[in-house]
C-alpha cells in the first residue's frame, strides 16, 4: 500500500496523535481522529474513550462502514500516571493501561478485518520506556512493554496479510508531561523531537510498498537518555 485512503489515528487531537493526522493529510490521506477532545484542524472525528474498548471497536466499525473501510491505523493515544505503584491510586494505574494497551488493542482488534480487505497497515505507538524501565513509572513502562509484544505478535500473526509497524519513539515537545510533578519533567536542557519529525517516520512506514514492512522503528534525539 503505498496511497493512503481512511487512516484512524488516536489521540490525534493533540501532541504526537496530531502531528500524524497533519502528516497523513499532507499526503493526500483521509485522517480520522478518535479522542476525547475535538481536533482544531478540523479532522473527521470520533469522540472515543479509549480505556472503554467495546466502544472503541463500535467506534472503529463504524467508522469503517460510512467510510467505506480502513486503509490504516496508527495508535497513537497515551496517557501516564507517574508515582511510585503504592502511591497511585489503583483506578489511575489502570486508566494507563487501560488507554495505552488494552484501547490499542481494541482498535486494531476491530479494524483487522477491513485491514485485512484494503491490504492495510497498523502503526503502534510504544515508546523507549517500552525498553527501558524507570521507577516512578510503572503503569506507562507495563502498557509500552505491552504494546512492543502485542506488535510483534500481531506481525507474526498477520504476515502477508496486515502491515504492522510499531513505532518506539523519545521525548518529544509535547503537552504531555505537562501538569506533572517537577521531578517526572524533562530538565530544561532536555533535547526533544518535534513530533512533525516523527510523524514523518509514520508517513514513510505506511507508505512503503507492498511487501516491503518497516517492523520497528526507533525514533528519537541523538542525546535521548532512555535509550539504549
Amino acid at each position: 500500500m503505498t496511497e493512503l485512503g481512511t487512516v484512524i489515528v488516536t489521540g490525534g487531537a493533540s501532541g504526537l496523535g496530531e502531528a500524524i493526522a497533519e502528516a497523513v493529510a499532507g499526503v493526500g490521506g483521509s485522517p480520522v481522529v478518535f479522542d476525547l477532545k475535538q481536533p482544531s484542524n478540523g479532522f473527521a472525528h470520533r469522540v472515543v474513550d479509549l480505556a472503554d474498548t467495546r466502544s472503541a471497536e463500535s467506534a472503529v466499525r463504524e467508522t469503517a462502514e460510512r467510510c467505506g473501510g480502513v486503509e490504516a491505523v496508527v495508535t497513537a493515544a497515551g496517557i501516564d500516571a507517574c508515582g511510585r505503584i503504592d502511591e497511585i491510586a489503583g483506578a489511575d494505574w489502570e486508566r494507563v493501561v487501560g488507554v495505552n494497551l488494552l484501547g490499542t488493542a481494541a482498535v486494531v482488534r476491530a479494524a483487522l478485518p477491513y485491514l485485512e480487505r484494503s491490504g492495510g497497515r497498523v502503526v503502534t505507538v510504544a515508546s523507549t520506556l517500552g525498553l527501558r524501565a524507570l521507577g516512578d513509572a510503572t503503569a506507562y513502562c507495563a502498557s509500552k512493554f505491552g504494546v512492543i509484544g502485542l506488535s510483534r505478535a500481531l506481525a507474526a500473526e498477520t504476515a502477508g496479510r496486515v502491515g504492522v509497524t510499531c513505532l518506539i519513539p523519545g521525548g518529544m515537545q509535547t503537552a504531555f508531561f505537562d501538569g506533572r510533578d517537577e521531578q517526572y519533567k524533562p530538565p530544561p536542557d532536555a533535547k526533544l523531537a518535534p513530533p512533525a519529525r516523527v510523524a514523518e517516520t509514520v508517513v514513510f512506514a505506511l507508505t512503503r510498498p507492498d511487501g516491503v514492512e518497516m517492523r520497528e522503528l526507533v525514533v528519537c534525539p541523538s542525546t535521548e537518555p532512555s535509550w539504549p
